[in-house]
């Protein structure tokens, strides 16, 4: 038999990788927007995500939708300690949502629209890698109910991850653009991202050293026997991943340093996976406590099962019909 919760969980942390690789580098894109030369420019990196943006949020309403329905007592200990990161996160797409719109409709507030797209960006992947961090760091739970305080959240350590994510986002942006433009702006994003791999390995490895800190169950996770013996596996291959992208940059070739980001990006879901299993809330709610009744694992089930090959078709659909270099002139 099949554990329903635990396909609920793969489901949940497959949404939740897709939205991260899939938003993650249109918010990289708004990230590097100050450091476009003209308007012609900003047009051509708006451009390159403007057909795909909006479908990318249909993955993150995918994973919290589906943490309500499967795990409803993760939702409600999680969110009270996570309003203010959460709210501040919606708000900020909100705000890149309304700028992606406007900015063409006007050039006397073009600036504006300009500047919430970029301040929308950069505080959106801030958000998400406080979030990140704070759910690390752990959620104090007493019975059924949220146990912490107002500000718990607001750490060095979650304000660190907020920063790794960013410049990772940064990143997958970087390289999104070299894949997607010619010219002066497609040499600038490659220089710009050799400089944002070697920061984003940096904080990936300075997150990585205090992660087993951060709770008993991550330090016997990864410091004791047997996890220690597994535990230079995703560093080497993340080694391995950032000189291939590296090489690519340097060769000149337009896909493979996105994809190597890309890969960095799964690669770290996989660490942050291995840390928090079995938990949902760690180190208080596990996967199985959290979990709603079969019944609602299974109903909700059903209709995921005839959904998600939609998304996923449509969504390759729409990349598949956008390939190609940007041309403002000819389009694609």
């Amino acid at each position: 038999m099949f554990d329903l919760a635990f396909i609920w969980a793969g489901l949940i942390a497959f949404a939740v990788l897709v939205y991260v690789i899939l938003d993650g580098f249109d918010l990289g894109v708004g990230i590097l927007f100050p450091l476009a030369q003209d308007t012609r420019e900003r047009d051509m990196m708006i451009k390159s995500v403007e057909p795909v943006w909006d479908g990318n949020e249909t993955w993150l309403i995918l994973g919290g939708g589906g943490l309500l329905a499967a795990f409803p007592l993760a939702y409600a200990v999680a969110l009270p300690a996570l309003y203010v990161p959460l709210l501040l996160m919606l708000l900020a797409l909100v705000f890149r949502g309304v700028a992606f719109e406007y900015r063409w409709r006007t050039e006397k507030w073009r600036r504006v629209w300009d500047m919430a797209l970029i301040g929308g960006s950069a505080t959106a992947a801030a958000c998400q890698g406080i979030t990140l961090g704070a759910i690390i760091q752990g959620i104090a739970v007493e019975g059924r109910s949220y146990a912490g305080g107002w500000w718990d959240w607001l750490t060095p350590f979650s304000l660190l991850t907020g920063l790794a994510l960013t410049v990772g986002y940064a990143l997958l942006g970087a390289t999104w653009l070299v894949m997607k433009t010619e010219g002066d702006l497609q040499s600038r994003m490659r220089r710009h991202a050799r400089v944002l791999t070697f920061a984003a390995l940096a904080l990936i490895g300075v997150v990585s050293l205090l992660v087993p800190f951060q709770g008993q169950t991550y330090y016997d996770r990864w410091l004791t026997q047997p996890g220690l013996y597994y535990t230079p596996v995703i560093p080497l291959l993340l080694l391995g991943t950032s000189i291939a992208l590296l090489r690519g940059l340097r060769q000149r070739r337009d896909r493979a340093p996105f994809l190597s980001a890309l890969a960095l990006f799964v690669l770290s879901f996989i660490g942050f996976g291995v840390s928090i299993y079995p938990f949902t809330v760690p180190t208080s709610l596990t996967i199985e406590e959290a979990a709603a009744p079969e019944s609602t694992l299974l109903f909700t089930l059903v209709g995921t099962a005839i959904l998600l090959p939609l998304i996923l078709g449509y969504t390759a659909y729409t990349y598949w019909v956008f390939r190609g270099k940007v041309d403002l002139d000819e389009g694609y």
